[in-house]
């Protein structure tokens, strides 16, 4: 059988929340209020690095790309959740749903990539003070964000095209508000372990060795931190790195639990609460916690 013949899916139908008319109002109120609090919120963080000359340092830069990152990989989701919230036939096309998780999943890839350099940042900042300024330049700062958002946009690059090329005949709904692995693998006609394999693979490589070298930074941190002799200091030193060492728990926290641990035991309301976590919840509570 060709593959013409059996890619008859010219769409999807994404499910999202279920629930009546006024409960659909309710959310699409209550994400739209989320989602524009988040393009605020960190919308306000990148002008104040941008327009501050005093802010055009390492951290800062960093702290400006991120809340950056963080306006695109929400707005990867929640616009056609909102789209899908007044929707009676809640689809998605083909090439719309491929195009959504390639971008969905290329910025949680690039944010975790921000995450490590943001915790090499730190380290050398508190760990090698004398060294800092002649080591994180602008220049290397620049080096690093660019190799980010390149990796970040090539980690998935081929698992999404494989994903694409399997054959899809029906039924085209998805029990989620994003198309995600998980659920567009499972509407395949045809087993595809090998491409399941691979993703997964690819997916728990980067989130653990991210996830061990950002905590293998704040080891050495924090040992660093516990010889200053006075506490004033010590405060100090953790008052630098707590905002960041907060987003790093909330982000990796749900990402480990929906794609290092199974989850194909675990009920589609489960992982949509997770998703939702790290996809809508961290951006918005991003401007929070690095204000505060």
């Amino acid at each position: 059988m060709n593959n013409s013949a059996t890619r008859t899916v010219t769409e999807f139908v994404l499910l999202g929340f279920p629930g009546c008319q006024q409960l659909q109002s309710f959310l699409f109120s209550l994400f739209f209020g989320i989602y524009m609090f988040t393009m605020m919120g960190n919308g306000a963080i990148v002008c104040a690095v941008r327009l501050d000359q005093q802010l055009h340092t390492p951290m800062y830069l960093l702290l400006g790309n991120f809340a950056f990152l963080e306006i695109w990989y929400i707005t990867s989701t929640v616009p056609s959740m909102l789209v899908n919230f007044l929707s009676v036939t809640k689809s998605i096309s083909f090439v719309g749903c491929f195009l959504q998780l390639y971008f969905f999943t290329s910025l949680g890839t690039t944010e975790a990539y921000f995450l490590c350099i943001m915790a090499y940042d730190r380290y050398l900042a508190i760990c090698h003070p004398l060294h800092y300024t002649t080591v994180m330049t602008q220049r290397l700062c620049y080096i690093l964000m660019s190799l980010c958002w390149v990796f970040g946009f090539l980690s998935y690059s081929v698992s999404t095209v494989q994903i694409s090329q399997l054959p899809f005949c029906g039924p085209n709904t998805i029990d989620h508000f994003v198309c995600d692995m998980d659920p567009l693998i499972a509407l395949s006609c045809t087993p595809a372990p090998v491409t399941e394999i691979i993703f997964y693979v690819l997916s728990s490589l980067i989130i653990i060795l991210t996830f061990l070298y950002i905590l293998s930074s704040y080891s050495l941190l924090l040992i660093a931190v516990l010889k200053i002799p006075s506490a004033a200091g010590r405060q100090k030193a953790f008052s630098t790195c707590g905002s960041h060492l907060t987003v790093v728990c909330l982000f990796f926290g749900a990402l480990m639990a929906m794609y290092v641990s199974p989850t194909t035991d675990n009920p589609a309301e489960m992982q949509k609460i997770v998703t939702l976590f790290y996809s809508v919840v961290t951006p918005f509570l991003n401007p929070l916690i690095y204000s505060l």
